[in-house]
């Protein structure tokens, strides 16, 4: 028997949940740092703004700021915005809370059927000669865990959009006495997600696989295949949550710029744009409670996949505590990791200038990557025994620790180079950006022509990153091995959250600024924090992404070893029909997320010109617009366009596994997964590359940038429409294919012994 691990299994189970608790206190404690900034000015007693010293007054002074009225005005914009994303997440959650209960009901029918709902105890299905609890109490459990994962992942995205709503005002307060404290205001704020979600959703998978284990006792197998409900619900909420608040943001998006910059000429956020507040509302639903969402999902699904493959493996098989939490263990101290990271960004070193901010959230990256790598090492050598045996398609593979730690660090560094990567493509700070500003000189049509083209060549050097992670993993502890690479490429999900959650709120405290009046000064302050925040959001796309394929192929492993297929031949028609048809669907579901866009974006458009064209003084500013119709208008459009899209991805598994069987589901989730990640990745930097030409050029930053400007000219306007035509790429399409492909997966492992019992009906009668 193999040797034990050196962490005994008390160690684990108090380690894992303080882990999770220190993670949570540390979000408390920064929402609690963000609070101190007041959205309300104080008075003295002889009527006076309070002031804490001469360097307030000369900041005031200097600022023009001694008027209060505009602190007033932020609050009550922040208001508006808090108001208007509250609104649409609650409608939001009403629909989706009807589909939770309807598919809840459809995983406790299909899986309680695959015995006939017998309590009886049936013949394990990897474990020959040992009895398993029944089909039906699987069926009861995993719709349990769906429910707990989809209500997390909810919770999850909520929370982000309050903090981000909470924080963006006291963003563009701070931005009076510098750069540095408006950066530190808005990390805190992103920080406060990223802890809050890494380690709810940790809590909350340890007490439920704890909590089931009182009933399952020896049998993990059916234990930790319950527990892949908990991957289902959270990704399906994630699928809905990134569409739907996708559709939104960019509705408001596109017809604020269409109208506002290209047609009226005004600047970005001008009060007098009716689609202003809608804006500002998208960037917190889109960008903050669905991409919460979508990391949550993810998170969540890696681990799963991670504990299923375990649980067939001597882990499993001995009853190893310890070894069998490895996922989670990694999880607990990348929360630690990330912790010390963060210290960097708002306490070891203060940001002076605005070219610090971008070096500073990069380097967020690079020590949180560094201190994983220590603590990954430290979690192998504690928490595995010397040598083990990982469950392979049908045998047991003899695997060493070293090897796991190889694994899990394969993931984590393969992640920075996308990010990384994804940075080269998407900062105006580089070449390939800068060329395709430059091609705004000759019009629109060169622009879309140089992003196109920019997005597809962007897609290599991550496609191989991902490649060489999986064939490593996969050649030194195969499934089990993919599964923990996700993980590690996922283990720096708080730093990777914040940084995400920091770009929106900088975006809608440079919005508040614009429509409270302030100075021009504090403007270019929040434009700089805006635009290294629309990097990093790319980045953490990137993460997204190569995550999900590594997440998806493991799912993939599952699904086909609970369905007992012994090989995917592609050659087979069955199989390759699937190929095919699952290659098809990212095509099929970004045709729908996009025309969504359009047509929502339609509506919105014609809003505005009818305000602009019938309020009286409403372009001189005497008239306030009418926000609250463009906020109604996009979230009617958002809640019924996100339905066709969301039925794709939840009906395809269901209806392929039903009909035509296991053999071509594996090809279908083979097929999405090889084409969605290209065209997710192709997507998401073009449409970054296009944004950040635009705002390349309206900085005029440089001899170059100025030579292409200033606002308003011919080569602006190109580069506003390529920005346009990008923003349901980035912000819904691209984003939402990730999910695609692991909600697929992570649907199909779910019901396959209702597949592999019942499926097949058409291919049964020839």
């Amino acid at each position: 028997m193999a040797a034990a691990a050196i962490l005994p299994e008390l160690a684990t189970q108090v380690f894992i949940p303080v882990a999770a608790a220190v993670g949570i206190a540390f979000a408390v404690l920064q929402w609690v740092l963000v609070s101190k900034v007041r959205l309300s000015p104080e008075r003295r007693a002889d009527g006076g703004a309070a002031k804490s010293g001469p360097s307030d007054y000369l900041i005031e002074e200097e600022e023009g700021l001694n008027d209060h009225n505009v602190v007033v005005k932020c609050a009550e914009i922040q208001s508006a915005i808090s108001e208007g994303a509250t609104s649409f997440l609650f409608t939001e959650y009403k629909y989706v809370g009807l589909f939770m209960g309807i598919f809840a009901i459809l995983i406790f029918l299909f899986l309680g059927s695959v015995e006939g709902f017998s309590t009886k105890s049936q013949p394990c299905h990897y474990s020959k000669g040992k009895t398993c609890k029944p089909a039906l109490a699987n069926a009861i459990f995993s719709t349990v865990a769906f429910v707990l994962g989809a209500v997390t992942s909810l919770v999850s995205g909520f929370l982000g959009m309050k903090i981000a709503t909470y924080a963006n005002a006291r963003t563009t307060l701070e931005a009076r006495k510098g750069v540095g404290k408006a950066f530190i205001i808005a990390f805190r704020s992103g920080a406060v997600m990223g802890f809050l979600l890494a380690a709810s959703g940790l809590l909350v998978l340890y007490i439920a696989i704890n909590l089931f284990g009182i009933y399952y006792g020896d049998d993990w197998e059916g234990l930790f295949e319950a527990i892949t409900g908990y991957g289902l619900g959270g990704s399906s909420m994630a699928l809905f949550g990134r569409v739907g608040g996708g559709i939104y943001t960019k509705a408001a998006d596109v017809g604020a710029d269409l109208v506002g910059k290209v047609e009226r000429n005004i600047p970005e956020d001008d009060p007098r744009n009716p689609a202003v507040i809608a804006d500002n509302v998208g960037d917190n639903v889109g960008d903050i409670a669905g991409m919460g969402s979508d990391l949550f999902g993810s998170y969540a699904e890696s681990s799963c996949a991670a504990l299923v493959v375990a649980s067939i493996s001597s882990f499993g098989i001995n009853q190893e505590f310890t070894p069998m939490m490895y996922p989670l263990l990694v999880s607990s101290v990348g929360i630690i990791g990330c912790l010390i990271t963060t210290l960097f960004a708002t306490d070891f070193f203060e940001i002076k200038t605005v070219n610090e901010i971008e070096p500073a959230l990069k380097k967020q990256l690079i020590i949180s990557t560094a201190v994983m790598t220590v603590g990954i090492a430290l979690v192998s050598w504690l928490g595995l025994p010397y040598t083990f045996t990982i469950f392979n398609f049908g045998v047991q593979k003899s695997v060493q620790s070293w090897q796991l730690f190889l694994c899990v660090a394969v993931g984590l560094w393969a992640g920075l180079i996308i990010g990384f990567v994804t940075e080269y493509y998407t900062s105006n700070a580089y070449s390939p950006v800068q060329d395709v500003a430059d091609s705004c000189r000759t019009g629109a049509a060169t622009n879309v022509i140089f992003g196109l083209a920019l997005g597809y060549k962007s897609v290599i050097i991550p496609i191989f990153a991902i490649a060489f992670s999986i064939f490593l993993s996969f050649s030194l502890a195969a499934m089990y091995g993919v599964a923990v690479a996700a993980l590690g490429m996922l283990s720096t999900i708080a730093t990777g959250l914040a940084i995400d959650a920091y770009g929106p709120i900088s975006d809608n405290a440079g919005g508040i600024a614009e429509m409270a009046g302030m100075s021009h000064r504090i403007r270019e302050r929040t434009d700089a924090l805006d635009a290294a925040g629309n990097t990093t959001a790319a980045i953490g796309k990137g993460f997204a992404i190569g995550s999900a394929a590594l997440v998806s192929l493991a799912l993939f492993g599952a699904f086909v070893s609970r369905a007992a297929i012994s090989t995917v031949d592609v050659l087979t028609p069955k199989v390759f029909i699937g190929l095919i048809v699952g290659a098809m669907l990212p095509y099929w579901f970004s045709a729908m997320t996009m025309k969504s866009v359009g047509s929502a974006a339609l509506k919105m458009v014609e809003e505005v010109r009818r305000q602009f064209n019938t309020i009286p003084g409403l372009m001189e500013g005497t008239t306030k617009p009418d926000y609250a119709t463009c906020v109604k208008i996009s979230t009617d459009a958002s809640i019924k366009e996100m339905i066709p899209p969301g039925a794709l991805v939840m009906l395809t598994p269901l209806i392929v596994g039903i009909l035509f069987g296991v053999e071509t589901l594996s090809g279908v989730l083979a097929g999405a997964l090889v084409s969605g990640v290209q065209i997710a990745i192709s997507a998401s930097n073009t449409g970054g590359a296009w944004d950040n030409a635009k705002k390349y050029i309206e900085a005029g930053a440089s001899e170059h940038a100025r030579t292409l400007g200033p606002k308003g000219s011919d080569c602006h306007k190109a580069a506003v429409i390529g920005d346009t035509i990008g923003d349901p790429l980035k912000d819904t399409s691209g984003p939402s294919l990730n999910i695609l492909i692991k909600l697929m997966a992570v649907e199909s492992l779910v019901f396959a012994p209702f597949f592999a019992t019942h499926g097949g009906i058409l291919f049964k009668w020839f």
